[in-house]
């Protein structure tokens, strides 16, 4: 007998619709699962054989076989175990239930429970798009499957209490999740904790106002750190549609933290300098998301930026500007999206105090060269904002007064990125970092003082082209801060000042 149920398989963070088709006739007993699958799609035939025995019904004696379409897709994961063993039970005329409207998704044990799996989300967003009505899911993927709302989303414990609901002896309650009770949750960490640094400061918040890269140089121990892994608190909060993407990136990549619906509060990704070009980019036999996709909407931070190695950070140079990346395997050619804000901090020399009041630098001239010459002038131009840390004395450390909140920062920040938001509401552009060349010239309007400032340094500091449109950014977003819709000398002096820093440790 031929049976035939919808399911879902995950090509990058996507979901495709993939049809499980069961033919069960006489001859010798075999089983046999075709349509390209991999290991773990062949193994789940002994998975099936023991839920379908430890569960009460009868592993049919005849010739099985078990076929996943499209064939011509690669399949992946133990995603089809639960609508192979329906298939087989349906064939084998211990099921009598209908299908039409319905998909099935689930890892089974040998005794029936069902076991998470990655990319809920987008095959939930995926069935509802097919007009599929009623979705089954583990238990535990049932939250984040929920974020796809028009489908009923049933979340499945074990195959028992799906054959019970299907054979209507007991119902299993629908989950929902409702967008209007969608809340972003609060960070933890705060600037008010940071004393001193006021210049860094202001830095990173017009910096999160236009979602501009910014690059932090200081010696050890002047709080580059502290300050960047502060930067989510005053990021504006994201909307349901950026918690949606996030959350189709991490649930594809496993990454989900168990028990979470939707990520609700901006990434802040934060690799080791030994990574590798594939693990910040994205790869493997099959792609998987890097960190660079992990920060999509967030904070991608790299601290310690001179020692990662040239190839790892040569390999962002085109994802920064084109917010996606394209990973090529033999197996696939996948494209993940990767908006983020890029920090970096590194120190000024290898020692670290080059240029401090106070210690004295150890390092010969040679030596810092090379340090500083880790990191290539193309890279170093997609840094809008160079700012300097310098060490905080022993004043600033003991001093009562108040430092200035997170909740007080993003106020302002909310402000500017509601006018950037008006301002570019007939476009795909959502903050001033994203200005291609063409809505330069639109949106970035200068009074005639500010034309003739912007003339005179771009040819007395030789900027690049890419430098003077990142300038433009960057003063929009300055007089976005203070409410200006025109660009004055002021603001194009304040761009200028954070793009001065490679004249003074990348002179040669």
């Amino acid at each position: 007998m031929f049976t035939r149920l919808n399911s879902f398989g995950i090509l990058g963070i996507d979901a495709y619709s993939v049809g499980v088709e069961t033919d069960i006739n006489t001859g010798l007993p075999s089983f046999e699962i075709v349509g390209l699958p991999d290991t773990a799609i062949k193994e789940s035939r002994d998975r099936i054989r023991s839920a379908i025995k430890n569960c009460g019904f009868s592993f049919p004696l005849g010739k099985i076989t078990v076929n996943l379409t499209p064939a011509a897709l690669k399949k992946e994961g133990s995603v089809y175990d639960l609508p192979i063993l329906l298939c087989i039970l349906k064939s084998s005329g211990q099921l009598e239930s209908r299908f039409d409207d319905s998909a099935f998704v689930g890892e089974l044990s040998l005794d029936g429970t069902l076991h998470g799996i990655n990319g809920a989300l987008s095959m939930a967003l995926c069935a509802k798009n097919e007009g599929i009505k009623n979705f089954f899911v583990p238990e535990e993927n049932a939250g984040e499957a929920s974020a796809a709302c028009g489908i009923n989303i049933f979340p499945v414990k074990s195959l028992n209490q799906l054959l019970k609901h299907l054979s209507n002896e007991e119902s299993i309650t629908p989950v929902r999740l409702e967008q209007t009770n969608f809340k972003n949750a609060p960070c933890n960490l705060d600037f008010c904790e940071v004393r001193g640094q006021y210049a860094a400061k202001k830095a990173l918040e017009i910096a999160a106002a236009g979602g501009h890269n910014i690059l932090l140089i200081g010696p050890p121990g002047s709080g580059k750190s502290m300050l960047a892994k502060r930067l989510p608190s005053i990021l504006p909060d994201m909307s349901f549609e950026e918690a949606i993407e996030t959350t189709k990136v991490y649930s594809a990549a496993g990454k989900l933290p168990s028990g979470s619906s939707l990520i609700t509060t901006r990434p802040f990704r934060s690799p080791h300098h030994t990574i590798s070009t594939a693990g910040l980019s994205g790869g493997g036999a099959i792609p998987k998301p890097g960190e660079i996709s992990l920060s999509h909407n967030g904070v991608l931070f790299l601290d310690e930026l001179p020692e990662f190695s040239k190839s790892t950070m040569e390999s962002m140079r085109a994802p920064i500007e084109d917010k996606k990346i394209t990973v090529s395997r033999a197996a696939a050619m996948l494209t993940y999206p990767c908006s983020f804000m890029l920090v970096g901090a590194m120190n000024p020399c290898p020692c670290g105090f080059f240029g401090h009041p106070t210690k004295k630098c150890t390092c010969s001239d040679t030596s810092v060269k090379k340090y500083l010459g880790r990191i290539s002038g193309p890279l170093l131009d997609r840094f809008d904002i160079h700012v300097e840390v310098p060490p905080v004395n022993y004043d600033e450390l003991v001093s009562n007064s108040k430092e200035e909140t997170s909740a007080q920062i993003k106020a302002r920040i909310n402000a500017a990125r509601m006018l950037q938001q008006q301002r570019y509401s007939q476009t795909d552009i959502q903050c001033n970092a994203m200005l291609t060349p063409a809505l330069l010239k639109v949106f970035c309007v200068l009074t005639p003082a500010a034309e003739n400032l912007l003339h005179r340094a771009f040819d007395s500091l030789g900027l690049s082209a890419r430098a003077y449109d990142r300038i433009l950014k960057l003063a929009r977003t300055v007089a976005d801060l203070d409410g200006c819709e025109k660009i004055d000398s002021e603001h194009i002096t304040c761009a200028i000042s954070y793009r001065d820093l490679d004249r003074k440790y990348w002179k040669n």
